[in-house]
């Protein structure tokens, strides 16, 4: 399994792109769209990166966001496999803390009886969400509880993955189903096949578990890219080989948008700022329309929040994103790029995946 599991993590570059390129869809609903049209838009970018050679699409778990219909991956993912053929599906992830790790591996367990080979589990220890919110999502007010015992969630899911729980352990008659257990029962002919376990992060916690670990890592260099280059330092230096890597595997989530005029990329990029203005001052809504947040009366602190967020927005023509991409995987040394579009209009979203495509001269299928 070692082998298939790293031929499955390691992606191709394609064209002239350094690194795989990969997709973050965080399915985002703009204001006057429905979820509906978001995730209807969400199949149409995972085919165009599968026709057009990005090595997966990812979508991640966030809840109490009227601007992001992503609360359920598994079901989003379970929809793009029937709409997909090639390319790799996974979450973005999942936020381990929020479910029973029984719940999870019975949940990727049908997504890859569904979809063989091609699914992705990326797990996170963050809610996201709101402390509020979590405690809903738990059942419980102590959440740093969930956090704290992420390792041993964790392990838990793993072994349930696996289907390998020691001799006497209490859980050791239990069995995610689809999964191992269906191969070794009397005419099982199940596939032992389970989704590669990627761990995510926007701190140095995942990044030395995933290293501890010898498991893939994956950075939210999207929203945390003052700790990209500290964390994946800090994931190499701890990595130890295990049977699925020999050696460091880090992708980092990168917000890039290509439009095919300069000033309409600064336009757009300007509304999903205003998005974020509104989610990090408590007031969730709709991504804004690019004349919504022309209008829109900027305070100086959100102006220099807006300025401090779009800094790390790769955007604008298709060139200026590729030197952009292409100058950050130089600075982090990432071996994979996934790239989230944030935009009001799923138009926009796609045609900047096209135009990136393009500019690497990614062969159509």
């Amino acid at each position: 399994m070692a082998a298939d599991a790293a031929e499955e993590i390691r992606g191709t570059a394609r064209g002239t792109a350094p690194v795989p390129l990969s997709v973050l869809d965080l399915v985002t609903v703009g204001a006057g769209r429905t979820a509906t049209e978001a995730l209807r838009t969400g199949v149409d970018i995972a085919r165009l990166a599968e026709n057009r050679g990005f090595h997966r699409y990812w979508v991640a778990e966030h809840h109490s966001m009227p601007g992001v219909a992503s609360s359920s991956p598994a079901v989003i993912l379970a929809h793009l496999a029937a709409h997909t053929e090639r390319i790799r599906l996974g979450s973005g992830g999942v936020m381990l803390p929020n479910h029973a790790p029984l719940v999870i591996a019975e949940q990727f367990g049908t997504l890859e009886a569904m979809a063989p080979g091609r699914v992705d589990l990326g797990l996170g220890r963050a809610p996201g969400t709101d402390g509020a919110t979590a405690a809903a999502l738990r059942r419980t007010d102590r959440l740093n509880e969930g956090a704290d015992d992420f390792p041993q969630q964790l392990a838990e899911l793993i072994r349930f993955l696996d289907d390998d729980f020691p001799d006497g352990h209490p859980y050791g008659r239990i069995h995610a189903v689809p999964g191992p257990v269906q191969a070794t029962s009397p005419g099982g002919v199940q596939s032992t096949h389970r989704p590669p376990v990627w761990l995510l992060g926007s701190s140095g916690f995942s990044a030395r578990l995933a290293g501890t670990l010898g498991l893939p890592f994956a950075f939210a260099h999207h929203f945390s890219a003052q700790n990209t280059v500290p964390a994946l330092d800090l994931y190499r230096d701890s990595f130890r080989p295990s049977a699925v890597l020999d050696a460091p595997y880090a992708l980092i989530g990168v917000s890039a948008l290509a439009t095919d005029d300069e000033k309409e990329a600064r336009r757009q990029v300007l509304a999903a700022a205003l998005n974020m203005v509104r989610l990090r001052t408590g007031r969730p809504g709709l991504v804004p329309t690019p004349e919504e947040a022309e209008a829109y009366d900027f305070s100086p602190m959100e102006e220099e929040f807006v300025r401090s967020w779009n800094a790390n927005v790769v955007h604008g023509t298709a060139d200026e994103v590729r030197s952009g991409l292409d100058d950050l995987q130089k600075r982090t040394g990432a071996d994979e790029l996934m790239i989230t579009a944030n935009a009001h209009g799923g138009d926009v979203r796609l045609r900047s995946y096209e135009l990136i495509a393009e500019a690497y001269g990614l062969p159509a299928a």
